[in-house]
């Protein structure tokens, strides 16, 4: 199974667009964690966050996708099957 990690930030406008949806996609049970970059700042670093907000998908504990930006939430769901 894929896991998601999320990341995102307070002050950033598209984040406050597309939080609600993966919010949405995470409370039908798929495994999101959701990451402020301003407080975990080496962990962003780490998955060489540029923008934001960001969709780091990992199996097994490995990256196997990435979503920059915001998608609309079909989308979303396909690439996390």
């Amino acid at each position: 199974m894929k896991t998601a990690k999320y990341f995102g930030a307070a002050w950033c406008g598209p984040c406050k667009n597309f939080k609600p949806i993966v919010n949405e996609v995470a409370n039908e049970g798929y495994s999101i964690l959701f990451i402020d970059i301003d407080q975990s700042q080496d962990l962003a670093s780490q998955y060489g966050i540029r923008s934001v907000p960001t969709l780091v998908i990992e199996q097994a504990g490995v990256e196997v996708d990435r979503i920059i930006g915001s998608v609309p939430k079909q989308q979303l769901l396909e690439r996390l099957m």
